[in-house]
């Protein structure tokens, strides 16, 4: 149970762990290599799944929401993190590069069409793949929605999530000087990019940590100590996408290029106390969608590991395995 609420902790709700079938370095061009992996059934039905950050990476946890007996599972790290190198790189890393990786995973694998499975910066990415590849989808599993727009940066980045959580975004913006901190993107910027890698290491991890620590409705609010190595791919690739406004041409793209996929069915899956990615967002995206299930769990955060968000995703792979596909 979990510890402070009593719940069954995540762990609970998933399938058994399983290894991969098939592991390997996919060479994609631009000087980047990406980890790629395949687990579950190699004659099942394909699922990619999308990591967060961007940079986070992806985790033997991640293969444990689906039935191995159905799903073929794909995972992947993308451009600069994980396992993928060069390690923290912002060389030909944009959205647009992640898009084109997908398409060279698809192929190389010779899956004609799959569902796509992405949380936070996962279901920006989802979302944008969709747009592009829409004859490839079969359907989307979205989880903390974030439509990569400058209200939902302002919001992390510039003190509105502080505003319930003073003291840890004082933690997070006493590191910079008090004239900078009017773009807190900007001036952690200066400093992941110093060249100076003590210097990077230790913005790297403040980043890191006041994501981590809103990520759950329980948190105590600490946000934990990366390793530095993985801060610094995490925070240099988010910083590197959040400067550039996630490399769209417009704010609320993804809202306005849903003409494109709204007949691709999907189901959101948001938790109601999201800090990180309010539910707005989810909500947003819902009404412009209308083959889209929106699942609003109450009592949880942001963090795919929520026991309330875990249960209802392994709860709609599940139903797909048993019903055969999304309505």
């Amino acid at each position: 149970m979990d510890k402070f609420s009593g719940q069954k902790s995540a762990v609970h709700y998933l399938h058994p762990p399983i290894d991969p079938f098939d592991q390997r370095m996919l060479d994609v061009g631009d000087g980047h290599k990406v980890y790629l992996e395949q687990s579950g059934n190699p004659d099942g039905v394909p699922v990619v799944v999308f990591h967060g950050g961007p940079g986070g990476g992806s985790s033997p946890a991640m293969r444990r929401y689906f039935d191995p007996r159905v799903f073929r599972v794909v995972l992947f790290d993308q451009r600069g993190c994980g396992r993928s190198t060069p390690h923290a790189s912002i060389e030909n890393n944009t959205t647009w590069h992640l898009v084109r990786d997908v398409e060279t995973i698809r192929r190389e694998l010779g899956i004609e069409e799959w569902y796509v499975f992405g949380g936070s910066w996962g279901a920006t990415l989802a979302l944008i793949y969709a747009q592009s590849h829409p004859d490839v989808i079969k359907g989307l599993i979205l989880r903390g929605v974030f439509l990569a727009t400058q209200a939902e940066l302002d919001w992390f980045y510039g003190g509105g999530a502080g505003k319930f959580w003073p003291e840890t975004w004082a933690r997070f913006a006493d590191l910079i000087p008090s004239e900078e901190q009017d773009d807190m993107i900007a001036a952690y910027h200066k400093r992941l990019f110093s060249g100076h890698l003590p210097t990077e290491t230790k913005y790297a991890k403040a980043w890191a940590q006041w994501e981590n620590a809103l990520a759950s409705v329980y948190s105590t609010g600490h946000g934990g100590d990366s390793p530095g190595e993985y801060a610094r791919a995490f925070a240099r690739l988010e910083n590197h996408y959040f400067s550039n406004s996630a490399f769209l041409e417009r704010d609320e793209q993804i809202l306005q290029d849903m003409g494109k996929i709204t007949h691709i069915p999907g189901v959101i899956v948001q938790g109601r106390y999201d800090m990180i990615c309010p539910p707005t967002s989810a909500w947003s995206l819902a009404k412009r969608w209308p083959n889209a299930d929106l699942k609003m769990i109450r009592n949880a955060g942001h963090a795919l590991s929520e026991p309330g968000i875990s249960a209802e995703l392994v709860r709609v792979m599940d139903q797909i395995a048993e019903e055969g596909g999304l309505n």
